[in-house]
């Protein structure tokens, strides 16, 4: 028989901290984006290599029914963050659209059947990102390779892919080929990204200078692109923060070879929505010739002031 009194140990359930068991605020869904993108094939060529993506994602939950007291949960909670993506294709007849459609699409899917989203960019959380990225555009470009493989009509296909993925202030940047990203901050144009063409090569090895970049015969060789790899590619990620009233651009070169960054700084120092920024930008490109394909997209970040208390939770999708 079993004696109450004996000195079995009893398990009890632990109890929630107070911090633990208060709502986490939802501040990530406060951030609001005003996005804008346009893309046109241009004076020149008949078809349009470039693909873009302007997303929202986030993590959610609505209390349908409760007996739990007022409070006790939120009624609504939302975690949202934003993937923004140009891609511009490479190769002969329809391979370079293929390419730069693919990879855009393989890597948003790949995110859906990921287990785990960050979305609470603790340190930790940020370190993990930052590690595990590379491995995903590896297998981004494994996709293009045996997808080009498999058809001879697409083989030799590659594309540049430059992408930002934004969770509150946090902004990650993924970068390989010469489309480019640009943060538009205090009337100040800053590029984010470095164009991977042997024309750059040669200027960060001292062989040519650096104002000779921009007209260069080799400033269209890419050095690094999306597809042909083998999953060996190497990406340029960046990880930084955002404030309030900043506009973030990407682009393909289809802009940048037809307007210079005073130019683009001008349009974007104006107040007007980003869509109809995206439309003076393209505007401008094919004003000065519309040499090649032109894809922009544009954020404008409205940012409150972050909460002292980082959010609960661990970022893990349900």
């Amino acid at each position: 028989m079993h004696d109450p009194c004996s000195d079995d140990t009893v398990e009890v359930p632990p109890v929630l901290a107070p911090s633990a068991a208060e709502s986490p605020r939802a501040w990530t869904s406060l951030v609001k984006v005003d996005l804008g993108a346009l893309t046109h094939a241009g004076k020149v060529r008949s078809n349009n290599e470039d693909h873009f993506l302007a997303a929202r994602f986030g993590r959610s939950l609505l209390t349908l029914r409760t007996n739990l007291p007022a409070g006790a949960v939120p009624d609504r909670f939302d975690d949202v963050g934003y993937v923004l993506v140009v891609a511009d294709g490479v190769g002969g007849s329809s391979a370079g659209e293929v390419a730069s459609s693919l990879a855009i699409a393989a890597g948003i899917n790949l995110t859906l059947k990921a287990p785990k989203w960050n979305m609470v960019m603790s340190a930790e959380e940020v370190r993990e990102h930052l590690e595990k990225m590379p491995h995903r555009f590896r297998q981004i470009d494994q996709i293009l390779t045996e997808r080009a493989r498999s058809d001879a009509a697409l083989a030799g296909m590659s594309t540049t892919f430059t992408g930002t993925y934004s969770i509150g202030a946090d902004l990650f940047l993924y970068h390989v080929g010469d489309s480019r990203a640009y943060l538009f901050r205090h009337d100040r144009l800053l590029q984010l990204t470095r164009d991977h063409t042997t024309a750059q090569a040669l200027a960060d090895a001292g062989w040519i200078a650096p104002e000779e970049v921009a007209t260069h015969r080799l400033r269209h060789v890419l050095t690094r692109s999306l597809g042909g790899r083998g999953g060996n590619v190497e990406v340029e990620i960046q990880h930084s923060q955002l404030t309030d009233g900043d506009r973030l651009l990407l682009c393909t070169d289809g802009l940048t070879e037809m307007v210079p960054d005073a130019r683009i700084a001008e349009v974007l120092g104006r107040t007007e929505p980003s869509q109809e920024a995206c439309g003076a930008l393209v505007d401008l490109a094919l004003e000065a010739g519309g040499k090649d394909n032109v894809t922009v997209v544009l954020a404008r970040y409205s940012i409150p002031d972050p909460p002292h208390q980082e959010p609960a939770g661990d970022g893990r999708a349900a």
